[in-house]
């Protein structure tokens, strides 16, 4: 992943960062909602409808802003797989109390490309949410797909979000992460972060999904939610 890489070394990267547990979901449960709600599976929504709030819905709650732009996904809010769409790696969707899920209704939307749709009509008015989850589909996550793919997919979308005014204005930071590894580095994965203020910068302590979190409850200004309490944070090691 050349481009990638590049990015990396531009700007900064966790060289200690690791996924919670095996399969995908859970994973994404903590990032969104501070918890593994003792999920084991990647069942979809019906099996898991979870209570209480998400990062999404806590922001949205106190009048911030909250996003989720899934590739492939058929409409708002999808609650099951369709063709390369994974409700796996869409966690609001999961999220049943009724005000998450008129939220996720709303601000869960299909993610379209880098020359239309909803990401890039925020990117372009300078209007990105204080929490936007980008979710590739199947193939450009690097599940189905090689890494190569995965690398030309990300190429345009970086360039176009690095253009818009969220991130010259320095007031937008870019995490680029894994769910999981293939079970053969004791679930170490990659993490990047890009940022204006950046300069090659490594991180070398241990860090964690529930880190990312807790960076994006704290930039929200709203409580950290369940196990992401007392975590290190993970945005607050790059400085930010």
């Amino acid at each position: 992943m050349p481009f990638l890489m590049s990015q990396a070394r531009t700007y900064g990267t966790a060289t200690n960062f690791y996924a919670i547990r095996h399969p995908s979901l859970p994973n994404y449960l903590v990032l969104a909602g501070g918890s593994t709600f003792g999920i084991t599976d990647d069942d979809d929504p019906r099996a898991h409808q979870l209570q209480g709030p998400s990062l999404f819905g806590q922001l949205v709650s106190a009048d911030r802003t909250a996003k989720t732009y899934a590739e492939a996904m058929p409409t708002n809010c999808a609650r099951e797989n369709h063709e390369t769409y994974a409700v796996r790696h869409n966690p609001w969707t999961y999220f049943a109390d009724p005000a998450e899920r008129a939220s996720c209704e709303q601000f869960d939307v299909p993610a379209g490309s880098p020359t239309a749709g909803a990401l890039v009509d925020d990117i372009t008015a300078g209007n990105l949410p204080t929490f936007g989850l980008l979710a590739p589909d199947l193939c450009h996550n690097g599940h189905d797909c090689s890494a190569a793919i995965t690398d030309d997919w990300l190429q345009p979308w970086l360039l176009t979000i690095k253009e818009g005014r969220d991130f010259t204005s320095g007031r937008l930071a870019i995490v680029i992460t894994w769910d999981e590894d293939d079970d053969h580095s004791g679930n170490q994965v990659p993490m990047m972060v890009i940022h204006p203020s950046l300069d090659d910068r490594q991180v070398t302590t241990r860090l964690d999904h529930y880190g990312v979190s807790a960076s994006i409850a704290r930039i929200g200004g709203v409580p950290l939610l369940r196990d992401a309490n007392n975590r290190t944070d993970a945005l607050a090691a790059f400085g930010l």
